[in-house]
């Protein structure tokens, strides 16, 4: 199925494996993952993430195989997306909110990065806060109880005094791990009109950034819980952010995000 000519959300392809069994879901962002996102899946499988939450991948355009249909029907997924259409990860995350909002109507998320590096065995701690009636839970490797693993320096003092800080100003709330995208959103939050999420500036890693601060800009109920990252011990950093160019444009959105040029007008 094709869905496409809605606004805000990117032209997308939808394959869906097996119906809607859960009240939440968990959204994938993916491009050319290879080994590391079956890695990934093989231990939510065997979490048994896949009957507590409705795993859906949310595809970029691969062209590794990482999306081979039997292999991912195989390691529980319910539902593959592939966008057919401009932009990276914030297009593939409008892309899987729109499937999960307006066709699915879940009543809360939880976003993991594909790359193997994320506790995706957590991701039934983040389902137990929506519960609890939190909107936007996120997850820290640096609090009591999570685990930062082989952080590279560069990556642990950028997110410790650059961008923790600023977002925490920008949100009027404390966080600490604001770079990583495990978190838990409640559909009432994201369907919130002072949100708009559905909107075309939100390309690559400004809805990021955006969603860690509007709920506490409208005072929604937020929180911290502890995760693990775990980067490999050797070997290329698993990553789609350039050490120069990503990190300029990051630094941009921060600082548009601090000014909130991404808000509701």
């Amino acid at each position: 199925m094709i869905v496409e000519g809605i606004s805000g959300v990117p032209k997308y392809e939808c394959t869906q494996y097996q119906e809607k069994h859960s009240d939440y879901c968990v959204l994938i962002p993916i491009i050319n993952e290879g080994e590391r996102i079956a890695k990934e899946l093989a231990r939510a499988k065997k979490a048994g993430i896949d009957q507590i939450a409705d795993i859906i991948i949310c595809d970029g355009g691969s062209t590794d195989g990482c999306t081979d249909a039997e292999t991912l029907k195989k390691l529980g997924v319910n539902t593959l997306l592939v966008k057919r259409d401009t932009g990276k990860q914030g297009a593939q995350l409008r892309m899987g909110f729109h499937f999960a909002l307006e066709q699915r109507e879940y009543l809360g998320i939880v976003t993991i990065d594909g790359n193997n590096k994320d506790s995706i065995e957590d991701v039934g701690r983040f389902i137990e806060k929506l519960k609890e009636g939190y909107d936007f839970i996120q997850g820290s490797r640096f609090i009591r109880g999570g685990k930062a693993v082989n952080t590279p320096k560069v990556r642990y003092l950028s997110v410790r005094l650059l961008h923790a800080p600023v977002i925490s100003l920008t949100a009027g709330h404390w966080y600490t791990d604001t770079t990583n995208a495990y978190r838990g959103y409640s559909a009432r939050y994201l369907k919130d009109a002072r949100v708009g999420i559905f909107r075309d500036v939100f390309m690559t890693y400004e809805l990021l950034a955006y969603l860690s601060v509007r709920a506490d800009q409208l005072g929604l109920k937020t929180c911290e819980i502890p995760v693990t990252r775990a980067y490999p011990a050797k070997g290329k950093v698993p990553t789609k952010i350039s050490f120069v160019k990503g990190n300029s444009e990051l630094l941009k959105i921060l600082f548009a995000n601090l000014f909130r040029k991404y808000n509701v007008k």
